[in-house]
């Protein structure tokens, strides 16, 4: 079978990607521009198109004949239109559980740093504040530890569970909220506002859905009493950055720390990015899932599940 990826460059370089067993004929482009007449002609002849982010519309499929399988090298699969692809039998398949690892330990990473406004110290003792300041050590933003504090997790999936089994390690209290409005369905959820209103650390872990879209916002950031730092590893639209930024000014949250926004690479005009220089504002470039590991696990998953197909 012929197939095409079309975006090698969303993997790091040095990590191997070999062509899945059963293809015979492999087409690797280190990007394609989101341009439908460019996409179908390098996908015209192909029974498998392997994407991470390229969006491929109902234009797109139509005209691509012999296209029996869509790869996708992520978890997500809103860059497909997934009613084009059943109309036309072409199966659609995902990658997931290969960050089990990576987006946890980044996720303690960020609130580590915040919590102990790391990067702020790291310019302190390297830009000549310390030296000209001549004491012993710097103290002048308050550092706070994880134990004894609440964690409220949104999002019990796989990760939100990883992120409270390592927070209970530190000797947090972990929170898992119940969906917004709803009461709690056992024992092991809390209501929502009750999340809100108990927790030091927010840590979302949901997917974007029409109910999740700004779940952060102006709203119920006015119901966090413990000024709470907030950290983002779902998706950027999960949070209005606009709300974000007016808590953090207005004293209703300690900070942000996030590895999405809601366009990526972020506009110039991204509210959040004036912040940058807040010592408990800690920005990534959505790279929390793909350390090496997971770079590596992510595509054994997807080679056995292509040479699968492939072998019907």
């Amino acid at each position: 079978m012929k197939a095409v990826f079309l975006d090698r460059a969303t993997f790091s370089d040095n990590v191997a990607l070999p062509a899945p067993d059963g293809i015979d004929d492999y087409t690797v482009y280190d990007s394609t521009p989101q341009d439908d007449d460019i996409i179908v002609e390098r996908c015209v002849h192909a029974d498998i198109i392997i994407t991470n982010k390229v969006i491929l519309n109902r234009a797109v499929i139509d005209r691509l004949p012999n296209l029996k399988l869509i790869q996708l090298t992520a978890t997500g699969m809103n860059n497909v239109d997934m009613t084009a692809c059943d109309e036309r039998g072409i199966a659609v398949k995902n990658v997931a559980g290969y960050s089990v690892d990576s987006v946890p330990e980044h996720t303690f990473m960020l609130m580590l740093t915040a919590m102990r406004a790391g990067v702020h110290y790291h310019r302190q003792a390297t830009d000549g504040t310390w030296q000209a300041d001549g004491r012993f050590c710097l103290l002048d933003t308050p550092i706070f530890d994880l134990a004894g504090r609440t964690l409220g997790i949104v999002g019990k999936g796989a990760i939100g569970q990883k992120v409270g089994q390592i927070a209970t390690a530190f000797g947090m209290n972990v929170l898992y909220a119940e969906r917004a409005g709803k009461p709690p369905r056992d024992d092991s959820y809390t209501a929502f506002d009750d999340v809100l209103a108990r927790s030091d650390v927010i840590s979302l872990h949901c997917p974007l859905t029409d109910d999740t879209h700004h779940l952060i916002n102006d709203e119920t950031i006015g119901k966090m009493s413990k000024k709470p730092l907030i950290i983002n590893v779902a998706r950027g639209a999960v949070v209005d950055s606009g709300a974000v930024v007016r808590g953090i000014e207005r004293g209703q949250i300690a900070g942000y720390a996030t590895d999405v926004f809601s366009q990526e690479p972020p506009p110039a005009d991204e509210p959040l990015l004036a912040l940058h220089n807040h010592p408990r504002v800690i920005i990534t470039p959505h790279n929390a899932w793909a350390s090496h590991s997971a770079q590596s696990r992510l595509w054994g998953i997807l080679c056995k599940q292509v040479s699968e197909f492939v072998g019907g």
